[in-house]
């Protein structure tokens, strides 16, 4: 989070941002898990046969996860989406990716302590690392870089809202979310282990990070030189 460093301190708005990113993280993750999961098997469903669905999973998972990145980004933006309504529609590309930072921080945040509670919830001790090695710690490695994903992904629109191209960045962040997430389609489809999906992931996301941080910079930049 350092890394964005956002302007706390002289706009300390930015931390309500943060608290309602993270109210809202539960409230996407059950619509996401629930309802819209379900509609999307049901409709599937009217069409294709649960084989030709296993058969076609590469392809047929496409649109479904596309669809679940938009919702997802869809909710994480709002409170930035209100911070640049309140501001009477205009807000610097680096503001709004500092802006952006915060919901993905506070979203962030909560899925982190989801995803933790629920591998807790198995079970998980020290004993597992000692017993079956260090593959038991992928779960908290996972959840540090989706962390990190959250941040940019946010950012990411943040910065295109700053520069006027909304819905151009909204949907480059939702490939975000496919890119990452279709690793578990070809660990499942056994083209992947799970270590090297982790890994794959990880690039991932420290591509998005850095190309989030370059646009900071070049648009810090910009802002000073125009003063």
């Amino acid at each position: 989070m350092a890394c964005y460093r956002p302007p706390l301190m002289r706009k300390p708005w930015l931390w309500a941002v943060l608290a309602v990113g993270a109210a809202l993280a539960p409230i996407t993750i059950a619509i996401l898990s629930f309802p819209l999961r379900y509609a999307v098997s049901t409709a599937y469903g009217q069409f294709w046969t649960a084989e030709t669905l296993s058969r076609w999973a590469l392809l047929a998972s496409l649109p479904s996860m596309y669809l679940f990145g938009l919702v997802r980004e869809g909710f994480k933006q709002l409170p930035l989406v209100f911070a640049w309504w309140r501001k009477g529609r205009q807000i610097s590309p680096s503001l709004g990716l500092a802006t952006g930072a915060m919901c993905g921080t506070g979203f962030g945040i909560m899925e982190a302590i989801w995803t933790h509670n629920y591998i807790f919830s198995t079970g998980w001790s020290w004993e597992n690392v000692q017993l079956h090695g260090i593959g038991q710690l992928v779960g908290f490695w996972e959840s540090f870089f989706l962390f990190g994903a959250n941040l940019a992904s946010t950012a990411l629109i943040g910065w295109g809202i700053g520069k006027g191209r909304w819905w151009q960045f909204y949907l480059l962040a939702a490939n975000v979310y496919l890119v990452i997430n279709y690793n578990y389609v070809l660990v499942r489809k056994e083209l992947l282990n799970a270590t090297q999906a982790e890994f794959i992931i990880a690039a991932c996301v420290l591509l998005a990070t850095g190309v989030v941080l370059w646009l900071r910079e070049k648009s810090a930049e910009k802002e000073f030189e125009s003063v």
